[in-house]
C-alpha cells in the first residue's frame, strides 16, 4: 500500500505539471505541496461514488484553495472520473477544468472556489446538512496556509467549534510560501493548532509528506467524537522537484517544458496509478419532517403590518409545509422574525451570530445539498458578506437572501444601519432575482414563488408598519408589476416600491384633488422587471415617468426602468428620479422621507415639474438625452 500510495502521489505531481504545462498557465508548485495529502484521502478515506456525485452520502470535499485544482483534477484522473484527455484540456476555452473549480459544468465538484478563506464556512454547511438528515458522511476542507489570515476563515472555525462538527475535518497546507513572499506564519503550526483548539476544535500537527503520518492523522479525525478536527500539514511549495522545491517566485507559474520534463524525470518518470474509490454505503436522510399543504398567512386590507414580520410569518409557512427549508440568521431574528421558524423548527434553524460572511457561505454548503436556505440579517449588513454572495451564484447555489431594515425609513438608527446600495448590489448578482414588497400579503406570495426559484433570490423588507394594499387572494408573479391607479389621461407614470410606493398613493390623493391625475405603478418584482407594463405606461401617460426610491440613486429602481427601455425603437420617455443622494442621519422616518426628497410632498412637487418644464402633448418630445436624463433631484 506504501507504493502504491507513493506511486500515485508521484502521479498527481507529475500530471499537474503536465496539464499546467500544456495549458501554459496554472499552479503547479501549489498542486505539489497538497499530493500526498491527496493520495491518501482518495486511496483510503474518501467514500465517493463518481457516478453519482450527488448521492447523498457521498463525502464531501471543498478544494478551498481552489488555485491548486490541477491536483484535485488529477486525482480525478487517477479515479477514472476523467480521462487523460480530457486532463490535458485544463485552463483551455470550453473545457470543464477551467483555472479554479466551477460546479457550473464540473458536477464532481459543488462549489466554486477561488475566492479564498469561503471554503471552511461551505464545510461548515455541509456537515450541519449531514446532521439533520442523520447521515454518517464526512466533509473535508483543503485550505491554504495564506488564506488564514481571512476573518471570514475564523468565523468558521468559531461556528464549526459551537456546533461541535464531529463530521468535519479541515486540512491546512502549510506550505509557508504565499503569492508574493512568506505566509504571516510560515511553518509555525503551534499557532494554528492554539487557535483551532481555542475555537473547540481537535488539533494535530503532521509531516505533510509522510504518507504514514498522514494516515495516522485521519484515522485520529474520523475517530473523534464531540469535536471537528484541524490537520496541520507541514509541506514544501513545489515538493518533488528540486528546482522549485520550497523557493519563492514560483506561485502561479507554469513549469517550462525543458523544465517540466526534467521535473517528471526526478519524479521518477509518468505512470498510469489508477486507484478505486470506495463508496459509500447507499443512504438516504432520514428523520425529516413530514410535508404538508402550504397555508400561507393573510392579512386584511387596511391593517397595518411589517414586511419584515410578514417575511417571517411566510417563512414559518414555508418550514411547515416544507422539511427542506432551513433558516439561518445573524442574531437579529427577532427583528427580522425569523424567531417564529426558530420557535417552531429549532433542529431547522441555525443562529450564526454576528459572522455574517460564515453565514452566507454556510448557507451555500446547505443549499448545494438540497436545502432551500433562507438568510435573514439587516440588508446594510448583507454588504459584508457580498464577496460570499457572488461565489454563490459562480458555485450555482440557490440561497434566499432577506435584508430588512433598508433605506432612510428606517429612522432613527442612522446610516450606518440604512441599506441604500442593496439593490444596486443584488440586481448585479449572475442570475438573480430582486423583489421589494409594498404589504405583507404580497410579501407571503412572493415568498412562496422564492422558494421555488434557483439561483440568489434577494427580498427587500420595510422595518415600518404598512397598510396592507392587496387582498389575500392578489397574485404577484415574478417579473410583474401593479398598476395600483390610472385613467386615460394620467399626465405622469410614478414608479415606487416599498415604503415609498405608499408616499406615491398619497401624493396621487393630493395631485387627484388639483385635478392632475397620475398613473401609479408598484414596481415590486425590481429583477426581473415588466418591461411591457413600464413601456406601455410610458406611452399611455404622455411620455414620463418618475422613479421614486428610498436607496442610492445608482443602481436601483430607476437604473432597473432605465434598463426596460433598452433597445426600445420608439422615442424614449422622459424618465425623473427621486432618490436618496446624500448622506442622511438620524430622525423618525418621515423626516427622513422628507429630507432625501422622497416623501409625498416631493413627489407632487417633482409631478408637477415635469408637467411644466415637459408639456410632451403640446412641445414635442425633446432630445434623447432630455428625454431619458433630463430630470433627477437634487
Amino acid at each position: 500500500m506504501a507504493d502504491t500510495l507513493a506511486d500515485l502521489a508521484a502521479q498527481l505531481r507529475i500530471d499537474s505539471i503536465r496539464c499546467t504545462t500544456a495549458a501554459g498557465s496554472g499552479h503547479p508548485s501549489s498542486s505539489m505541496s497538497a499530493a500526498d495529502i491527496l493520495a491518501v484521502l482518495f486511496q483510503k478515506y474518501l467514500r465517493f461514488d463518481f457516478q453519482q456525485p450527488k448521492a447523498p452520502n457521498n463525502d464531501r470535499f471543498v478544494l478551498s484553495k481552489g488555485h491548486a485544482c490541477p491536483v484535485l483534477y488529477s486525482a480525478f484522473k487517477a479515479a477514472g472520473a476523467i480521462d487523460d484527455k480530457e486532463l490535458m484540456t485544463l485552463r483551455q476555452f470550453g473545457s470543464r477544468l477551467e483555472g479554479h473549480p466551477n460546479p457550473h459544468v464540473l458536477p464532481l465538484v459543488d462549489v466554486a472556489t477561488g475566492s479564498l478563506g469561503q471554503g471552511l464556512a461551505i464545510g461548515v454547511g455541509m456537515a450541519l446538512a449531514a446532521r439533520l438528515d442523520r447521515l454518517p458522511f464526512r466533509t473535508y476542507v483543503m485550505m491554504g496556509d495564506s488564506e488564514t489570515a481571512e476573518g471570514s476563515v475564523w468565523e468558521a472555525f468559531d461556528k464549526a467549534g459551537h456546533y461541535q462538527l464531529d463530521n468535519l475535518c479541515a486540512l491546512i497546507d502549510m506550505n509557508r510560501l504565499g503569492q508574493s513572499t512568506q505566509t504571516e506564519l510560515g511553518w509555525n503550526a503551534e499557532v494554528y493548532l492554539a487557535r483551532a483548539r481555542a475555537f473547540g476544535w481537535h488539533a494535530l500537527a503532521v509531516d505533510g509528506h509522510d504518507l504514514g503520518a498522514i494516515d495516522r492523522a485521519f484515522a485520529e479525525a474520523q475517530g473523534k467524537k464531540g469535536q471537528p478536527t484541524c490537520l496541520v500539514f507541514k509541506t514544501e511549495k513545489g515538493r518533488g522537484y528540486s528546482l522549485i522545491a520550497n523557493q519563492e517566485g514560483w506561485h502561479g507559474k507554469p513549469l517550462p517544458e525543458d523544465k517540466a520534463k526534467e521535473a517528471i524525470q526526478e519524479l521518477g518518470g509518468e505512470r498510469d496509478v489508477r486507484i478505486q474509490v470506495q463508496k459509500p454505503d447507499a443512504l438516504k436522510p432520514s428523520g425529516q419532517d413530514a410535508a404538508a399543504p402550504l397555508k400561507l398567512p393573510t392579512y386584511e386590507v387596511g391593517q397595518k403590518e411589517a414586511t419584515r414580520k410578514a417575511y417571517g410569518d411566510a417563512l414559518l409557512a414555508l418550514g411547515n409545509a416544507r422539511p427542506d427549508v432551513v433558516a439561518l440568521d445573524a442574531e437579529v431574528s427577532n427583528s427580522t422574525y425569523s424567531q417564529e421558524f426558530h420557535k417552531a423548527h429549532p433542529q431547522r434553524y441555525f443562529e450564526m451570530y454576528i459572522a455574517e460572511q460564515n453565514m452566507v457561505s454556510t448557507a451555500v454548503g446547505m443549499a448545494v445539498l438540497n436545502k432551500r436556505a433562507f438568510v435573514s440579517t439587516f440588508a446594510a449588513f448583507l454588504s459584508r458578506a457580498y464577496d460570499q454572495i457572488r461565489m454563490a451564484a459562480i458555485s450555482n447555489a440557490t440561497v434566499h437572501l432577506c435584508g430588512s431594515h433598508a433605506g432612510v425609513s428606517i429612522g432613527e438608527d442612522g446610516p450606518s444601519q440604512m441599506a441604500l446600495e442593496d439593490l444596486a448590489m443584488m440586481r448585479a448578482v449572475a442570475g438573480s432575482t430582486v423583489v421589494y414588497p409594498s404589504d405583507a400579503n404580497q410579501t407571503a406570495k412572493l415568498m412562496a414563488q422564492l422558494v421555488e426559484c434557483k439561483g440568489i433570490t434577494y427580498l427587500r423588507s420595510t422595518r415600518e408598519k404598512t397598510p396592507v394594499l392587496y387582498p389575500a387572494s392578489e397574485e404577484f408573479p415574478l417579473g410583474g408589476c401593479k398598476v395600483l391607479r390610472q385613467s386615460d389621461r394620467d399626465v405622469v407614470t410614478v414608479v415606487a416600491a416599498g415604503i415609498t410606493l405608499h408616499e406615491a398613493l398619497k401624493a396621487y390623493e393630493l395631485l387627484k384633488e388639483d385635478g392632475v391625475l397620475v398613473r401609479v405603478i408598484d414596481l415590486y418584482s425590481v429583477k426581473p422587471v415588466d418591461v411591457k407594463t413600464l413601456r406601455k405606461a410610458a406611452r399611455e401617460a404622455q411620455g414620463r415617468l418618475l422613479v421614486v426610491e428610498d436607496h442610492w440613486a445608482e443602481g436601483g429602481l430607476g437604473d432597473a426602468v432605465l434598463e426596460a427601455f433598452t433597445g426600445e425603437r420608439e422615442q424614449l420617455p422622459t424618465v425623473a428620479r427621486l432618490a436618496v443622494k446624500k448622506l442622511p442621519g438620524s430622525g423618525k422616518p418621515a423626516e427622513l422621507l422628507s429630507a432625501a426628497g422622497i416623501d409625498a410632498e416631493h413627489i407632487v412637487d417633482s409631478v408637477t415639474s415635469l408637467v411644466e418644464d415637459s408639456p410632451l402633448d403640446t412641445e414635442g418630445q425633446g432630445t434623447r438625452e432630455e428625454r431619458t436624463w433630463g430630470h433627477t433631484n437634487a
